[in-house]
């Protein structure tokens, strides 16, 4: 099995890649199934429900309407994030879905979206039921799937072990541990993002890979214009968090104090702030590696577009690049799941990500730059998910800043020194999947622990 950088990092929506926009690829997955052999105008009806953290969380999370929009033919890449909520509303209150964007069938959305709170299914925290039925109420087709994060779906065949892209492509520098890419740089003396480049071109030409990294740094720019410019004064759901990113901009344009020797570091909280921000409302932004960690990244690298060199699209790719890689090790030895590992898997593995890749464009060696990752991850270790309400916004808009933060911190760090140091990343990230295990399930993604228990109004 290979990954792919654009594996790790892909443009969705908000607010959650494992609650979100899991399920509307599951969703859409199976009625593909249907369209494929013929079974679509046989259906009568088609229910979904949700099991574990998803029938936990889903509300806040957007999965039921996630999943409303899937089966409709809706695609987390393309999906228009304006009207989604509207086609949701069109669909429960006519009583009719159009299956596939074609075939109308009755839907009762109490009764066909089904949230099981406390049931879950054997594999994965994330578990997802599909079942199309005829007009006798006969099944044609009953289908699981599993969310296993970063908006991954697997189907009941490859989970349990957490298989995300069966992919058996050759690639040139084929590396599972951060030891082996390490040896495969001192080796070949290359960088990480040399690795990396190296074997995307097992599927696309450099020109390609070119073009799809810098669409997805337009959308993280775009993301954060966004996050920005909106005129909403509190974010949707119970809790009412108000929107900080507008007025904080507003803030540092009208201060704009050249003489502050850490006024940069207000500049990420923004970028941060407004991609979260954004995440939360359902709006357009890249998964990196998921939803409730997207902001980390496109901060780190709007601290470097912003006050080390500006417009420099090279430095984007190897950044992007040198991520992925470090992504990727997470993704085949651990997990990025909140609801399997806690938050350490979201936000940790981001600012590991993040570390890596500003490490690698200020100069970082190969050495430094696993440095970096292991300084991101290891101090993020024990981190939970809490989200109060089941929403992705308290704690998980500020964490994101901070993440920020560590992740610039842990790239400054790694460049002082030579890049030897007593913790690799691989035990490091060792250590975050048995954590994870021993984590109890109240602190990973149910809203059942945490912040989420502890704090009841704000």
């Amino acid at each position: 099995m290979a990954l792919s950088t654009l594996d790790m990092f892909s443009v969705g929506i908000g607010p959650s890649s494992s609650h979100t926009v899991g399920p509307m690829r599951a969703a859409a997955l199976f009625t593909d199934g249907l369209r494929a052999d013929g079974l679509l105008s046989d259906v009568g009806r088609v229910q979904a429900e949700l099991f574990g953290s998803l029938g936990a969380t889903g509300h806040g999370h957007g999965s039921d309407k996630a999943v409303i929009l899937g089966l409709q033919g809706a695609r987390p890449e393309t999906v228009d994030t304006d009207t989604a909520d509207d086609v949701v509303r069109a669909a429960t209150g006519s009583g009719r879905l159009l299956l596939a964007g074609t075939h109308p069938v009755p839907f009762t959305r109490t009764d066909d979206v089904i949230m099981h709170r406390r049931r879950s299914l054997p594999a994965h925290p994330n578990g997802m039921m599909f079942r199309a039925l005829d007009a006798a109420g006969t099944v044609l087709r009953e289908s699981t799937y599993y969310s296993v994060g970063g908006g991954f779906v697997v189907d009941e065949h490859a989970a349990g072990v957490d298989k995300i892209v069966e992919d058996s492509t050759p690639v040139r520098y084929p590396f599972t541990t951060g030891a082996q890419l390490l040896d495969i740089c001192r080796r070949e003396r290359l960088r990480v993002s040399d690795v990396m480049l190296a074997n995307e071109l097992s599927w696309r030409t450099e020109e390609q890979l070119r073009a799809e990294l810098l669409h997805i740094w337009a959308v993280m720019k775009q993301c954060v214009h966004n996050g920005c410019t909106r005129t909403e004064k509190v974010l949707p759901g119970g809790l009412r968090v108000p929107r900080r990113a507008p007025k904080l901009l507003a803030d540092l344009e009208a201060t704009h104090d050249e003489t502050d020797p850490i006024r940069a570091m207000d500049w990420v909280n923004l970028y941060a702030l407004a991609v979260n921000e954004e995440n939360a409302s359902g709006g357009r932004i890249v998964t990196a590696p998921t939803n409730g960690a997207a902001g980390i990244v496109p901060a780190v690298l709007h601290y470097y577009d912003t006050f080390v060199r500006s417009g420099d699209d090279d430095a984007v790719v190897r950044f992007l690049l040198t991520a992925a890689a470090v992504g990727i090790l997470f993704k085949e030895n651990a997990s990025i799941s909140g609801a399997e590992v806690g938050c350490q898997g979201e936000v940790g593995s981001a600012c590991a990500m993040a570390a890596g890749g500003l490490c690698e464009i200020l100069g970082g060696t190969p050495a430094q730059v696993e440095n970096a990752a292991e300084i991101g991850i290891e101090h993020n270790l024990g981190l939970t998910c809490d989200p109060v309400g089941g929403l992705v916004q308290i704690p998980c808009i500020e964490r994101n800043a901070m993440g920020s933060m560590k992740a610039i911190n842990a790239a400054r760090i790694a460049l002082r020194g030579d890049g030897s140091h007593k913790v690799s990343l691989d035990k490091a990230i060792k250590t975050m999947r048995e954590t994870g295990a021993d984590m109890k399930i109240k602190y990973k993604e149910t809203s059942r622990g945490g912040l989420a228990v502890n704090v009841i109004e704000c």
